[in-house]
């Protein structure tokens, strides 16, 4: 979970400064936490509230979204999603912007099955993202991410997310100097889970995402979430992403913890 937070604070200083190599200081004082960890860890605290067999986890995921969302209203929501924040009945708009993805982690750990992961992937993915592309996109991201909880082999991943959900087909070499910002699931999922498979670590697959440019926080926070299923965090990088939050984040992110208990990486 908390991978995709520090894949989101990493990547926060260089969305709208994008810096297309892997040599850049990790942390500054210029990163910040921005919506995408804001809305990922509202969906944790919506999992944390539900009922033990989340029926009600979409009432939930609508809840804590709006509560979170007012309650950081400068996070850098998109136009769209800052005004369902606010509306009377809020319903789905068709999205399919990579908002969908990048706040989906925290089910990989409440789940136990592949069917169960796309299931609640679903729930707290079409509440707004109801267009093909923005339930796609997410349910992308939530299957790798558990498929790499569960041990499988990088190969054996890849090969699913090829065959069921987007062409693998390319290098972030190949990619890196034409690649633009966008704000898409069909644009940012594949890259970033790229990132991700041609990682050996996981700093080394957020440096990945960061160095293709794009919508780096977004795309850094996807393959985060990813990466720490993989691979673990190290403590050192734990406690310095940590610090970044403040206590009503912090609170979350440690009640979600204290029950799915998270990978922390040897070194």
């Amino acid at each position: 979970m908390l991978g995709a937070i520090i894949g989101d604070i990493v990547g926060s200083r260089f969305e709208w400064d994008n810096y297309k190599a892997k040599d850049f200081e990790f942390f500054t004082n210029d990163c910040f936490f921005t919506d995408d960890s804001v809305m990922s860890l509202a969906l944790c605290e919506a999992l944390l509230e539900s009922k033990p067999d989340f029926s009600d986890l979409r009432e939930q995921a609508v809840a804590k979204m709006r509560a979170l969302g007012e309650a950081y209203p400068d996070a850098g929501y998109g136009r769209t999603f800052s005004c369902w924040l606010y509306f009377d009945d809020p319903q789905p708009y068709n999205s399919y912007g990579n908002g969908s993805a990048m706040r989906v982690s925290g089910i990989v750990y409440a789940t136990n099955t592949l069917e169960q992961v796309k299931q609640l992937s679903l729930m707290v993915t079409d509440v707004t993202h109801n267009h093909p592309e923005g339930i796609k996109g997410a349910e992308a991201t939530a299957v790798t991410a558990f498929m790499a909880k569960q041990g499988a082999t990088m190969q054996a991943i890849r090969d699913y997310i090829n065959a069921n959900y987007y062409p693998m087909d390319f290098t972030l070499d190949g990619i890196r100097d034409s690649y633009m910002f966008n704000e898409t699931c069909q644009h940012t999922v594949p890259q970033a889970l790229m990132a991700f498979f041609e990682s050996t670590s996981y700093e080394d697959a957020i440096r990945n995402a960061i160095s293709i440019g794009g919508d780096s926080d977004t795309l850094a926070a996807i393959t985060g979430a990813v990466a720490e299923c993989y691979y673990g965090i190290p403590q050192k990088l734990r406690e310095q992403g940590m610090s970044y939050l403040d206590e009503r984040l912090l609170g979350v992110l440690r009640a979600f913890e204290a029950k799915y208990p998270p990978k922390v990486a040897e070194l």
